[in-house]
């Protein structure tokens, strides 16, 4: 692992039976870098994300992760308490689902609150004005800080994930399809939102999509993935502008004659 890696994984393999969902896959992540994978479903794209986040625990190999002290943690090797507590400060997860990071039945800034709690914040000023904040940040109007989330948009659920995710500065978040299921118009405000976001708070992000689109809008690398294996990767400009691989090439190919 690189001194200044961020995130990094060795020889990650998982199977599904017969299926080699990861088949000796490699990654770093560099600090406030976006690394987007990319393929078709099936590709192990959303498998490797879980696996990188502690999420699932793969056959082999190791994922190690750097924390702000400058002390490697093998991710995997983690006991649950610490892997939990690593989930609710220095790392987030936005899901493509929104209600599976929220609860419905909680008010919009109780939601973003929650997390604030969970490191133990107390002070119930403090904590309102926070969610508050991050409301108008992630551009939600803050006179629906009271209503429950059940009465908001698909966009504005997306931007009330994003608000509980990022209201602790975590320096590193999984994103899995953030923009997947919604209209156009709402998905080009929400990689705007997510983009400036991103740049500054100087998150590292690693980015699940089919998207290219997306892909190139958010990331500074890009990795292709076919049938459990890394096919490409590189910057993503140089990877998309100049496909080595077949499977880079169909992919590319496809978007552009959509």
């Amino acid at each position: 692992m690189s001194d200044a890696t961020l995130l990094s994984a060795r020889g990650l393999a998982l199977r599904f039976g017969a299926i080699r969902a990861l088949d000796g896959v490699d990654a770093d992540l560099w600090p406030g870098e976006v690394l987007a994978i990319v393929g078709e479903s099936g590709s192990g794209k959303t498998t490797l994300l879980n696996v990188l986040s502690g999420r699932v625990r793969p056959d082999g190999g190791t994922v190690w992760y750097r924390d702000p002290a400058d002390r490697l943690h093998d991710v995997h090797a983690m006991p649950a308490p610490a892997l939990r507590w690593l989930h609710r400060s220095d790392w987030g997860f936005v899901h493509q689902d929104p209600r599976q990071n929220l609860r419905m039945g909680v008010t919009a800034g109780g939601n973003v609150g929650e997390r604030l709690m969970a490191q133990g914040k107390r002070h119930y000023g403090d904590i309102r004005a926070a969610a508050l904040d991050w409301l108008v940040q992630t551009e939600i109007d803050p006179s629906r800080i009271d209503d429950l989330p059940r009465t908001f948009s698909g966009g504005m659920l997306q931007r009330l994930q994003i608000a509980r995710t990022l209201v602790t500065h975590p320096r590193l978040v999984f994103m899995d399809e953030p923009t997947g299921g919604l209209d156009v118009s709402v998905q080009a405000r929400l990689l705007d939102l997510i983009r400036s976001l991103v740049a500054r708070l100087n998150i590292a992000v690693v980015l699940v999509t089919h998207d290219i689109a997306v892909a190139r809008l958010l990331a500074h690398r890009i990795m292709v993935m076919q049938g459990g294996r890394v096919v490409e990767t590189g910057l993503t400009d140089q990877v998309l502008d100049d496909p080595q691989h077949a499977y880079t090439q169909l992919l590319v190919s496809s978007v552009l004659q959509a």
